[in-house]
């Protein structure tokens, strides 16, 4: 029976031991040897004045030291709060003075980003007991990338080798009571939201959902006893901690962590390692296909493929399944808020709704289209997207006020998302409610119009916005990101552009201009920033309908 994730650990160790739980380059961990790391990790933990139910922010990229880690912060009592890799120093400053963290691990080398450095910022030099002034409620400092001759155990800086060495000071009994005495309908962890809006949220999760709704994940997208899981996706994120690294613990499969995503590393990775389950965004999967050398290496060993709530244009899938070999490739909707899964669609659909929808709300849990008067639409009409069931949050941390925006008294969450269900349930994602613009008097949503251009031989990633108009209010503008090969002329891929619209879409849908850029902003977590292309739209709108 599940109850919480370290007691889950616990269960892996024994009716697994011997299966490989961790792999990452020469680091090999059994589930016994795993559970071991981690109680020593939580013994020392205790050592260091951990208390249960205090936070402890994990600020690294993917590594064995993530899973050792995180784990043992669950096991000593504590609650998980990872942040964002690609956060900057008052970003991070931000989620951990807002859980109030009394301990951060981090990764100080990663990407020459010195985090340490950036969470210190222009405040007073650390003293003792005080390794970020900055900080008041931080008293430890973990950094995975130390030496234990680098670390700074006078100001609370150590190294994982100096920290973990205090275990000894505490009897495994202490672990052995503190995971006995957590309640599965506890706090298990706080992720943040991605803060496309304002400050990012802390979504607060209990062990028993987590662990609900990744064995219900795991079971739909067929998630196998054994399987070896590339992980890309990063722990910081739904997708990678609790579709990654818990569904594995729930069904015993290997986790082999990616630190950053390099096609030749990958591929390397799913040769070496015989890789059976590689999810990520498509984008992953058109690099493979796309590398050089893609061919010089054998990737037959994946079985199954998991992308997000995202368009998949058939032709990719069709690739995916017959150049990469990938025989299952599914698609899931979910949020931060709803333990990152809200719907699942089955290996078993027809490659149209893999492509265009993101399956089936997971069993026990209820989905709803509302209009803008919150009652419920029929199937087939647009409207926001509402979500109920044991996978929606506790709520935002020390955030009343948000939580009671996002979640109403009946106990839907609020999702912020467009979309609309066929007769059969399928959810697809259309927009964002804050996305949405009206020309003419006609909603307009945003994906519908970069689904049709993604489709263009030439573009790589597309973005469109609602801009001013005198005459029809607002009309779209095309952000268009074009493939890495494509060296042609601008003006003529316009014009292509506006043809291939033309025979594609009604006329108030059709984006009224078009701009060719190098990049498209991006949260650090990887969203479009379209407030950005909005704010630097220029004067040069056409008026026009």
């Amino acid at each position: 029976m599940l109850t919480t994730i370290p007691a889950l650990l616990r269960q892996a160790a024994q009716d697994a031991a011997e299966i490989e739980a961790l792999v990452d380059g020469d680091v090999r961990m059994t589930f016994a040897e795993l559970d071991a790391a981690v109680t020593r990790f939580a013994r020392a933990a205790v050592a260091h004045g951990l208390e249960p139910g205090d936070r402890v922010v994990v600020w690294a990229p993917n590594s064995a030291d993530w899973v050792v880690s995180a784990l043992g912060v669950l096991a000593a009592g504590g609650v998980l709060c990872p942040v964002n890799t690609r956060f900057r120093g008052e970003e991070a400053r931000y989620a951990i003075a807002k859980v109030r963290a009394t301990m951060v691990i981090l990764d100080d080398t990663f990407l020459r980003a010195n985090y340490l450095a950036a969470l210190r910022g222009d405040g007073p030099p650390p003293a003792v007991g005080r390794p970020v002034p900055l900080l008041p409620s931080v008293r430890t400092v973990v950094d995975l990338s130390a030496a234990a001759d680098r670390e700074q155990a006078g100001a609370g800086v150590w190294s994982l080798a100096g920290f973990t060495a205090l275990a000894d000071q505490v009897d495994p009994a202490v672990v052995d009571g503190r995971i006995a005495a957590l309640d599965p309908e506890g706090l298990a962890d706080i992720l943040f939201t991605s803060g496309t809006t304002g400050y990012p949220k802390g979504a607060m999760v209990s062990h028993a959902s987590n662990l609900r709704v990744d064995l219900q994940w795991a079971r739909l997208v067929g998630l196998r006893r054994g399987d070896r899981y590339l992980m890309v996706n990063p722990f910081f994120h739904s997708f990678g901690y609790r579709a990654g690294i818990l569904a594995c613990l729930i069904m015993r499969a290997t986790i082999i962590p990616v630190a950053v995503f390099d096609v030749g590393t990958v591929l390397r990775l799913v040769e070496r390692e015989r890789v059976t389950v590689f999810p990520g965004a498509p984008t992953v999967y058109t690099s493979l296909l796309e590398h050089p050398d893609f061919g010089a290496y054998d990737v037959s060993s994946v079985r199954l493929a998991v992308t997000g709530a995202t368009i998949v244009p058939v032709p990719l899938l069709r690739r995916m399944r017959e150049e990469l070999g990938f025989r299952d490739v599914i698609t899931a909707y979910g949020l931060t808020e709803t333990c990152g899964t809200a719907t699942v669609c089955p290996p078993d659909a027809d490659i149209e709704r893999i492509s265009t929808s993101c399956g089936r709300a997971i069993p026990g849990t209820e989905l709803r289209i509302a209009g803008l008067d919150g009652q419920a639409l029929p199937a087939g009409e647009s409207g926001e997207v509402l979500v109920r069931g044991y996978n929606v949050m506790l709520g935002y941390f020390e955030d009343p006020v948000a939580t009671a925006q996002a979640i109403d008294e009946d106990g839907w969450l609020h999702t912020g998302d467009v979309g609309w269900v066929d007769e059969d349930g399928y959810l697809r994602i259309t927009d964002r409610i804050k996305d949405v613009y009206v020309v003419g008097g006609f909603n307009v949503y945003p994906a519908e119009v970069e689904r049709v251009l993604g489709e263009h031989p030439v573009v790589s990633d597309v973005a469109v916005v609602g801009v001013p108009d005198a005459r029809m209010g607002e009309v779209g503008r095309a952000f268009v990101q074009t493939v890495p090969d494509w060296s042609g002329d601008e003006s003529v891929l316009v014009d292509e552009l506006e043809a291939w619209c033309r025979e594609r879409l009604a006329n108030f849908k059709r984006p009224r201009s078009f701009s060719v850029v190098p990049a498209l902003p991006r949260t650090p977590s990887g969203k479009i920033q379209k407030f950005k292309l909005t704010a630097a739209r220029g004067p040069d709108t056409p008026d026009q309908t």
